[in-house]
């Protein structure tokens, strides 16, 4: 695709960036539904609290228990193909120590001929479940803005490991976006959420040109909403807070609605640290974020 170029590389973190578990599912969706093969990973003891990311006990394929440490990983197609290739970097968000990490991930891109870097990452929003997952395709790179519309992003504020990557990838002229997906804030902390995985997955296809696999999302989707459906006919506050997000949403998407309502929205969800209510912590820089 124009800007991206053919060989383009997808970040995507469990923690902080990950609500709902959407950004880190897309990515096993993309690992799945392909042939990769390692091609660099960081020294753990380096980059990882363990008292925070705990390595976790487990048995291998032939019963034996082994010690799994947190990692963070570059990943190439084993195989060549006509049109755009995504290469995929996945793990879990470091602890410490950021900018030698993002220096190593970039450094091996430079070396593999990457011409194109997506951030994938999910955040909580106040958004309604029974509603289309809204996507943010945002860059700081001017001309990819230009060519494949993106937004600029006018956030100022914390952030995480992809911004991080982000920044250093379009510094070392690897053009960078990211893309965001809004979850429903009061059930991002306690189920994925395949609904906002088949929204990042369908707008990265979008702006890749590359095809991408949905599996049974489709289903998944459809059976976790009816899931929420089922939970909230038993609650009728969580029923009124729900339609009242369904009035705001339908505002938003009405054609008198502006792309200002919508920033103002993600500012205030910032301004309020992230979103409320119990979580796996997954926000960057979220909407019309940074």
């Amino acid at each position: 695709m124009d800007g991206l170029g053919r060989r383009v590389l997808i970040a995507g973190f469990d923690g902080w960036n990950d609500a709902g578990e959407a950004a880190s599912s897309a990515i096993t969706h993309l690992q799945e539904g392909g042939s990769y093969e390692p091609v660099f990973s960081v020294d753990p003891e380096l980059y990882f609290d363990y008292q925070y990311t705990r390595p976790q006990m487990a048995a291998d394929s032939e019963g034996r228990r082994t010690l799994k440490w947190p990692e963070a990983t570059l990943l190439r197609p084993k195989r060549s193909t006509r049109g755009t290739q995504l290469w995929l970097l996945t793990g879990v968000e470091p602890a410490r120590a950021w900018q030698a990490f993002a220096s190593e991930f970039i450094d091996i891109a430079l070396r593999e001929d990457i011409t194109g870097f997506i951030a994938i990452g999910s955040m909580m929003s106040d958004v309604p479940h029974t509603r289309p997952i809204s996507v943010f395709a945002g860059s700081d790179n001017e001309a990819l803005r230009g060519s494949l519309d993106l937004e600029r992003s006018t956030y100022e504020g914390p952030v995480g490991i992809l911004s991080v990557l982000g920044n250093l990838a379009d510094a070392s002229g690897i053009p960078a976006a990211s893309l965001w997906a809004s979850v429903p804030h009061y059930v991002a902390g306690h189920t994925p959420s395949p609904k906002a995985t088949l929204a990042l997955l369908d707008k990265l296809e979008d702006l890749t040109g590359a095809p991408v696999p949905r599996g049974e999302l489709a289903t998944e989707s459809a059976a976790w909403e009816a899931s929420i459906d089922a939970a909230a006919a038993d609650d009728e506050e969580m029923t009124e807070y729900i339609h009242q997000l369904e009035r705001t949403r339908d505002t938003w998407d009405s054609p008198e609605a502006s792309g200002d309502a919508i920033a103002q929205e993600f500012e205030r969800y910032l301004r309020r640290g992230g979103g409320e209510g119990p979580t796996k912590p997954g926000r960057d820089e979220p909407r019309s974020g940074r």
